[in-house]
């Protein structure tokens, strides 16, 4: 079976890399990219943050944030997009797209709940139907 993640991360960072590790246990394929040279539009970062609350689209670890410089729980979602294509460090990680889905922050119940949906089993073959050795030859 194979599972592939579009996975959004911040070079080096020590938890993506745990991250990273899980999915590839769950037999996932990643295909990485530099979340902070993301290279998408306010639309297409925007469709990772679903319904989670504005606060909930920063990563409480960003030094701007641990510092008291922004307050999330401030902001309106125009002016925290705003914020967020400004600086990507400041955006929850890793972001990642499951088939159609996509997911801001790692909610381990959440992947796993999603790669179960997406993951098709390989068609069984059946070589005891008459014929099937033969087409093989």
């Amino acid at each position: 079976m194979i599972k592939l993640v579009v996975f959004y991360e911040k070079p080096f960072c020590a938890a993506n890399a745990a991250q990273k590790q899980i999915l590839r246990q769950s037999g996932c394929t990643l295909i990485e990219r530099n979340l902070l040279e993301h290279g998408l539009d306010a639309e297409s970062l925007r469709s990772f943050m679903g319904d989670k609350k504005v606060p909930d689209w920063f990563n409480p670890a960003a030094p701007a944030i641990k510092n008291g410089e922004i307050f999330p729980e401030t902001l309106d979602e125009d002016s925290a997009m705003e914020l967020l294509m400004a600086n990507p460090i400041l955006i929850r990680r890793p972001l990642m797209v499951i088939g159609t889905e996509k997911l801001c922050g790692f909610d381990e119940k959440k992947v796993s709940e999603i790669l179960d949906r997406y993951v098709e089993a390989m068609p069984k073959i059946n070589c005891m139907e008459k014929g099937c050795l033969e087409k093989m030859h």
